[in-house]
């Protein structure tokens, strides 16, 4: 009988394998690396940045940014890194700037305080200067984003999609920025960190990442929600089953009753921590400079040029900006996108990624949804949302990852002439 079945086989046609490359396979799981690639996609940028300097210094491009044309150094402290250059060394202004009728102009209070301070306290301590500094710190703290990014995803569901991840993130279109004086690669460190240590309950690392994050960026508020969704599936999970059951008093599976006091307690002292905190700097800006809405004024005066000065309801920036310049095919645009965002954070595979992981990136958006106006900043500001490229609908479909990590490196030059030499991005 086994001869039989081997002259059987053996008289089937071969099947030839087509060989799949995954770059996953060839990288091995250590945090080294990951390193490796975060330095790799480094020169990427910094070559190109450097070509780009180079090509608009020799053809007379007239910089936007004071100085920029100094050396490339200058160059990657344009834009927003030359307000954290005016912070460092000067501090906040005490008066906001207005024009001829009084309204408020752009000004360096859109710019929280903790990149910035970083940076002074780098210059005085080596003596280096604020281009050195700032580039020095936006790229160890990218570094350390990616670190951190690898071992959330990686937790998760494994290597390949952790890989992929800290691969698109690096080498995609805005990877860039964790070559210039910006904030970016602090924000990332804190903000994933905050949802590690989340996941692995050590919420005292949660409460430090979130407050330092809500005076570095906008946006730290998600991680507080985040962490309200966390709150509710711990209690979900771990009451025990009976309590609901027929006949039992529905306050025998109270959170304080299921989950310990002290991760109870440590849980509501972090959310309401980094609430408190990423509501904080407004009134900072009030009692700075004497005017109660000194920062909403001052953010809304980059809203100028593209829907004037109206007065600012939450939720409304998206439809307001699509309403203003594609009319209602524009708001039907915004209502469309809101849908697929609500089918993909709910998919299967994007839950793989973890509750808290897709609590962060959900609370993440919403927030961009209810308080940002849409613009070319809008890419830079999707970064945090990074670890759904980990999920398997990405990772694990080979054209999918292919496709995302060859655009995004063909598209990084183009970005950095674009949304760096020509505007902010």
């Amino acid at each position: 009988m086994s001869d039989g079945a081997t002259t059987a086989s053996s008289l089937r046609p071969a099947v030839r394998r087509r060989w799949s490359p995954d770059l996953a396979s060839w990288l091995p799981a250590r945090w080294s690396t990951v390193l490796t690639v975060y330095l790799a996609s480094r020169v990427w940028s910094l070559a190109l940045l450097a070509v780009v300097w180079e090509v608009a210094h020799l053809a007379g491009f007239e910089f936007r940014t004071p100085g920029a044309q100094l050396s490339l150094l200058d160059f990657t402290t344009s834009w927003d890194a030359d307000r954290y250059r005016t912070i460092a060394l000067q501090g906040y202004p005490s008066v906001l700037p207005t024009d001829s009728a009084g309204n408020v102009l752009p000004n360096e209070w859109a710019f929280l305080p903790v990149f910035p301070t970083l940076c002074h306290l780098l210059m005085v301590a080596t003596g280096m200067p604020f281009s050195g500094a700032a580039l020095l710190l936006s790229t160890a703290f990218g570094a350390g984003a990616a670190l951190v990014l690898y071992r959330l995803v990686d937790s998760a569901v494994g290597h390949r999609g952790a890989i992929w991840a800290v691969l698109l993130l690096c080498f995609g279109p805005l990877g860039f920025l964790f070559s210039v004086g910006y904030a970016e690669g602090l924000m990332l460190f804190l903000l994933f960190g905050g949802v590690l240590a989340m996941r692995q309950r050590r919420y005292g690392l949660v409460l430090a990442c979130g407050v330092a994050a809500a005076f570095t960026r906008p946006g730290a508020l998600a991680l507080a929600l985040a962490l309200a969704v966390h709150l509710v599936v711990r209690w979900r999970t771990e009451r025990d089953p009976d309590a609901s059951g027929p006949g039992s008093s529905s306050s025998a599976s109270w959170p304080w009753q299921v989950l310990p006091r002290r991760d109870l307690g440590q849980i509501l002292t972090a959310g309401a921590a980094i609430a408190a905190a990423g509501l904080a700097w407004p009134v900072v800006a009030h009692l700075a400079t004497g005017q109660h809405d000194a920062y909403l004024q001052t953010e809304m005066a980059w809203w100028v040029d593209y829907v004037g000065r109206p007065p600012f309801v939450p939720l409304t920036p998206w439809f307001l900006l699509a309403g203003r310049w594609l009319g209602i095919g524009g708001i039907a645009l915004v209502l469309a996108l809101l849908v697929l965002a609500a089918v993909w954070f709910t998919r299967r595979s994007t839950l793989r990624l973890g509750h808290e992981t897709v609590a962060f990136t959900a609370s993440f958006a919403l927030y961009l949804v209810a308080v940002f106006l849409p613009q070319q900043s809008l890419f830079r500001l999707l970064l945090p949302l990074t670890p759904l490229l980990g999920a398997p609908a990405v990772s694990e479909r080979p054209v999918v990852r292919r496709t995302l990590l060859v655009g995004g490196i063909a598209l990084q030059p183009v970005a950095v002439v674009l949304l760096w030499l020509f505007v902010a991005p």
